[in-house]
């Protein structure tokens, strides 16, 4: 089982991107799969999660809320992190993770089992 998440860079206050998480090994439609993110210095923390297929409920981290979108692409296996009006406040380290439960989302780092490489976004004022 892999992980595989790409999108990060550079960009300007203001600006946007999307990033990517594919994922291989076993299909993860019935899992939470959520979006982390850590800036030097600091804990790893919730930034996004999207509910097994089924359920259309998304969860975000009030710092987040408005500004980012997380979808997913079954066919494709693959969980996205649209982010727009971004700011110096979200320059980070993004690492997508899939929670080995399904029946309640988790926003604890620990409780997630598998991790993408994470994808450095930086964001200039």
């Amino acid at each position: 089982v892999q992980l595989q998440a790409s999108g990060g860079g550079l960009v300007q206050a203001g600006g946007s991107l999307r990033l990517s998480c594919a994922g291989s090994g076993r299909t993860f439609s019935e899992y939470f799969m959520a979006w982390f993110r850590q800036a030097p210095g600091k804990e790893r923390e919730f930034v996004a999660a999207s509910s097994p297929a089924g359920s259309r409920i998304d969860y975000y981290a009030d710092s987040v809320k408005g500004r980012f979108t997380i979808s997913r692409d079954g066919a494709k296996n693959t969980v996205y992190l649209q982010m727009s009006s971004l700011n110096a406040e979200d320059t980070a380290v993004y690492y997508c993770a899939k929670d080995p439960t399904r029946k309640k989302l988790r926003y604890g780092a620990p409780a997630y089992d598998y991790w993408g490489q994470g994808t450095q976004v930086t964001v200039s004022s």
